[in-house]
């Protein structure tokens, strides 16, 4: 059974954002955690750890029974949307303004067990 975590108005910019996310598609979420702990984008890695952590935890709560050591855990989706921007001005020369886009992004992290997903799979091939 899988569980999400979301991350919703974080100040950096998309962009910046979705380098660190493709770091840890896919992975299992032990890797994932040494890979941003040791990560050089100080703005972006300690929120996306936090945020598999917290996906770490929904899931514990979901399968009461299940531990997490043994379950194999693993990324299934993560994803990076764009948020509300902030307008700025900045002064320009001779009078004029530069419009200056602060952005923000929304995080989306989806992880599951692959031994769920394995037995899914054989209920799934013993019905048809």
């Amino acid at each position: 059974m899988e569980a999400v975590a979301k991350l919703n108005n974080c100040p950096t910019s998309p962009r910046k954002m979705r380098l660190v996310v493709d770091l840890v598609r896919g992975k299992k979420v032990e890797e994932a955690l040494n890979i941003l702990r040791f990560n050089r984008q100080k703005e972006s890695s300690p929120r996306v750890e936090k945020l598999i952590l917290s996906a770490i935890a929904n899931w514990g709560q979901k399968n009461e029974g299940a531990r997490i050591e043994e379950s194999e855990l693993y990324i299934k989706t993560i994803f990076v949307g764009g948020g509300p921007m902030l307008k700025r001005i900045l002064p320009a020369p001779q009078g004029r303004a530069h419009r200056v886009r602060k952005r923000s992004n929304h995080v989306t992290l989806i992880v599951d067990s692959k031994v769920a997903a394995k037995i899914a799979e054989t209920e799934n091939s013993i019905t048809e």
